[in-house]
């Protein structure tokens, strides 16, 4: 038995006992188990894990609930639902019979008298439910169940819930709800707002299939299907079967109308018509031949299902995967949504041949992982091992997937299988000929080379610090393995340039841009101002020639993090992350620990690094505006928001000190410097720490004296000490054995550090002497970050994921209680009130849907044209 199967057992062991697979379909793996309480025989449906990611727990349990009280004899009853061990499951009775699927395979024709037989007792179990404000949404031969003669219909309002539960995010599983063959036009074009006509339209489908033998409407690809759904007419039942009575012609064809107004009313008129001998289409209704031509609606329709098509299923046939030159496959493109793009972390990955990418992504417990979208089928899958994730990329042969994990790189089978660790001093890395990576080393942000299977990291390049440039970033190997094109990030311009891995020689290639990628049209493509313009190209000479032109104008970017969606297979196909409704914006909220929330600021914004001053009345924020990061100040009883730092490039990170008379801020100098600024303004804003490594300020010590700071550089990061009044330079906190430390902060007696260390996905909340002195304590459990001291230092809180949770500590005693759960969200950067009772929070504010993603197939000649061969 698999290791999922296994693990569902001992999940589901208090009560019900799982036996065999029965099954796998679109959205669940249906398993038969024994109900043990009510000894009997069940069907156990359990959800994708994809799809599980995607819901939350507790709005699904709470939606199903909504259709558990369906009574019906032709509808299967709802017996249980809930999660456990991160499985989202839901309980039917056993039918030990077969589905019409079955009975379809087997006859492929049923006899006209069964077959309305059948529709009739079907359409009324529909318009049961739908008095019950009910719709099915997925009215298929697999879910209609043949029981000792009598049809049942499955999973009602499983879609329904699904779709409620995903919160409008059900793009980002690669699942359809529907079937493609049986989709009403309505829900093949993505409308939110279903009837119950849709399902008479499915159950019409149904009914034709057992007439006629097929589907109303067939194809090659779900593509294929939906476009014929939206703007062919299904031919008449009596074209395929002359036997069939004119007025079960009639009321199929009317139940197929493309206008859902155009259908029955109601299910009860749909099975009245099916066994009314008199029933007939008025002539004005006749169906249009296959030739008539299309309502200027429905043309709009047949091209929205272009895209809607992939949004829905992920389908797209061969010959759209293989681009191909010549006029005989002119330029095409869809979009589709895959997942809401981590903060900092756009990029995205496609692989050589351009059938899949692989994109991080944030499950309902907010850890990030990777999922790979095939674009030939209907699959979406989270990559095991990959928890952490960041900065996919793939390997020439398309086999295994590299990223980013914490301060290293990994790699994992594409087809599954254990991560392995290939270095743990680099990451951001690039897959070249010869089983060759250059990453960005993490000592110097420079370029590195090393072996996929692991070794001794060679470096290549130095940044240039004394002249302004921070770091050579966001590397790509070219095809013949010989040069490497990356970003040399500077402040305030960035810009990109080859390295001859030869010879070592630089050169640049574009003066300003914030990320680029080779296309095999022999052009370099690279992002400016979030839009996507291409120039020609020589990867031997490494030189570009002529004038570059763009290509998009809304490819989404963070020039900050030198970061842009896109990516371009090695066949040409090129996929782009648009820039719809990119800026993150969030309102401030305060919240109590059973999650009740109230409202702290009437504006929302681009906020970040929220503190709290230690009289709690007033806060500080990073606001990033037209003219930058800056930071702002909000005063609680004065109402306003008003500029603290007015930096000539950013300012950000700030921390109060605990007079609350100044405040500690990240300066971009161009360098990330530490510097002072009184928030009366009455001195300038004045320098602690400079140096060329990236430096973020995070707590003062209660007696005003000691800053501890995250110095985002070596191996990934450490915590240093440094005084307030610079009479001693920074030195590095105790523990240097961990690869990774962050999120310092003083205990209000100032005499303990807590702090988040570890590496990626492994990191946990410690707390240590300031003076190094004794052991760590382990604070979290399986992961934390961000802690706060609360209560006078016998509490600390810290998120996991999208929990925050509370922990009591007794460090006279070195005792650490058991983590507790106080709610659950989406948030952004908070912070703590001294007695713990209240957080101020950023909340984001939720997009409807995830950013679009587009795939552009055959545009190489279009390109080669505008650009110049």
């Amino acid at each position: 038995m698999s290791e999922i199967n296994e693990k569902l057992k001992v999940a589901l062991a208090d009560r019900y006992k799982i036996e065999r697979r029965l099954g796998e379909g679109g959205m669940a793996t249906v398993y038969l188990a024994e109900d043990l309480k009510h000894k009997r025989k069940v069907a156990v449906k359990v959800l994708r894990p994809e799809l599980a990611a995607v819901l939350g727990a507790e709005r699904f349990v709470q939606e199903i609930t909504t259709t558990a009280n369906l009574q019906h004899p032709h509808i299967l009853p709802l017996f249980d639902s809930g999660e456990a061990d991160s499985f989202l499951y839901y309980v039917m009775p056993f039918i030990d019979g077969e589905t019409l699927r079955d009975k379809l395979n087997r006859e492929t024709q049923l006899g006209i008298e069964e077959a309305v037989n059948i529709t009739t007792a079907i359409a009324d179990a529909l318009d049961y439910a739908h008095r019950q404000n009910v719709i099915h949404r997925d009215i298929k031969p697999e879910n209609i169940l043949l029981h000792e003669g009598r049809p049942m219909v499955a999973d009602f309002g499983i879609a329904l819930a699904v779709s409620a539960a995903a919160g409008g995010r059900m793009t980002e599983t690669g699942l359809s709800l529907g079937t493609p063959h049986y989709m009403s036009p309505e829900q093949a074009t993505a409308e939110k707002d279903l009837t119950n006509r849709s399902d008479i339209y499915s159950l019409g489908s149904v009914l034709y299939e057992m007439l006629t033998g097929e589907p109303p409407h067939t194809g090659a690809s779900a593509q294929a299907i939906v476009m014929k759904i939206v703007t062919d007419e299904a031919r008449p039942v009596t074209e395929l079967r002359k036997s069939v009575p004119p007025h079960v012609a009639a009321a199929t064809a009317k139940s197929l109308e493309k206008l859902a107004a155009d259908r029955f009313e109601s299910a009860a008129k749909f099975a009245e018509a099916l066994t009314n001998p008199a029933f007939a289409l008025p002539t004005t209704q006749a169906a249009p031949s296959p030739s008539a031509p299309l309502s200027d609606q429905w043309k709009g329709r047949a091209v929205a299902a272009i895209g809607v098509a992939a949004v829905m299923t992920g389908l797209l046939a061969w010959t759209l995967v293989r681009p191909r030159s010549g006029t005989d496959n002119p330029p095409m493109r869809f979009a589709f949504t895959m997942g809401s793009p981590l903060d900092g972390d756009l990029e995205l990955a496609i692989s050589p041949d351009g059938q899949r990418i692989a994109q991080p992504y944030a499950d309902s417990s907010g850890t990030p992982r990777l999922v790979v979208r095939e674009f030939a089928t209907t699959t979406l899958r989270a990559v095991p091992g990959t928890e952490g994730a960041a900065r996919p990329f793939f390997s020439p042969d398309g086999a295994w997937i590299g990223f980013s994990a914490g301060v290293g790189l990994r790699k994992v089978p594409i087809d599954g299988g254990a991560a392995i660790e290939i270095t743990d001093s680099c990451e951001g890395g690039t897959w070249g000929p010869a089983d060759v990576i250059v990453c960005v080393s993490n000592s110097n942000w420079g370029l590195a080379r090393v072996s996929a299977n692991g070794g001794e990291l060679e470096q290549l390049t130095v940044p240039d610090t004394a002249n302004g440039e921070i770091g050579h970033w966001k590397p790509q190997i070219l095809p013949d393995g010989n040069a490497v094109i990356f970003v040399s990030y500077r402040r305030p311009t960035t810009r990109i340039e080859a390295y001859d891995l030869a010879t070592g020689d630089r050169t640049v290639l574009v003066e300003r841009a914030i990320y680029a990628r080779y296309s095999p049209t022999g052009h370099l493509l690279y992002v400016d101002g979030g839009a996507l313009f291409a120039i020609r190209f020589d990867a031997k000479s490494l030189r570009t020639e002529g004038s570059a032109i763009p290509l998009l104008t809304d490819v989404a970017a963070i020039p900050s993090d030198a970061s842009a969606g896109l990516a371009v297979a090695a066949n040409g196909t090129l996929v782009a992350v648009q820039a719809a409704d990119w800026d993150r914006q969030s309102k401030v909220v305060w919240v109590d620990r059973n999650g009740r929330e109230q409202p702290a600021l009437s504006d929302a914004g681009q906020y970040s690094d929220l503190r709290l001053a230690s009289n709690e009345r007033r806060f500080v924020v990073t606001n990033t505006r037209e003219g930058g990061r800056q930071i702002w100040l909000y005063d609680f009883d004065r109402g306003a928001l008003t500029q603290l730092t007015r930096s000539g490039l950013s300012a950000l990170r700030p921390v109060w000190t605990p007079d609350g008379r100044s405040v500690v801020f990240t300066n971009e100098t161009p360098s990330y410097d530490v510097f002072q600024i009184a928030v009366d303004g009455s001195t300038p804003a004045l320098p602690i720490v400079e140096n060329v490594h990236d430096k973020y300020p995070e707590s003062v010590s209660p007696n005003g004296k000691m800053l501890a700071y995250h110095d985002r550089w070596d191996q990934g990061g450490r915590i240093m000490l440094v005084p307030l009044d610079v009479s001693n330079p920074p030195a590095p906190f105790a523990d240097s054995s961990m690869s990774l430390m962050q999120d310092p902060a003083f205990s209000p007696d100032g005499k303990w550090l807590v702090y988040v260390g570890g590496a990626g996905s492994g990191s946990d909340v410690y707390v240590r002497a300031v003076d190094g002195s004794g052991g760590r304590l382990q604070v979290s459990v399986d992961g934390g970050t961000d802690p706060r001291w609360t209560r006078g230092g016998r509490e600390i809180v810290y998120r996991k994921g999208n929990a925050f949770l509370a922990v009591s500590v007794d460090l006279a005693r070195g005792e650490v209680g058991t983590p507790n759960v106080l709610f659950r969200s989406r948030y952004g950067d908070y912070d703590a009130t001294a007695n713990g009772n209240r957080f101020l929070i950023l909340k984001p504010i939720e997009r409807p849907e995830a950013l679009p993603i587009l795939v552009l197939f055959n545009w190489i000649e279009e390109l080669k044209q505008r650009v110049g061969n």
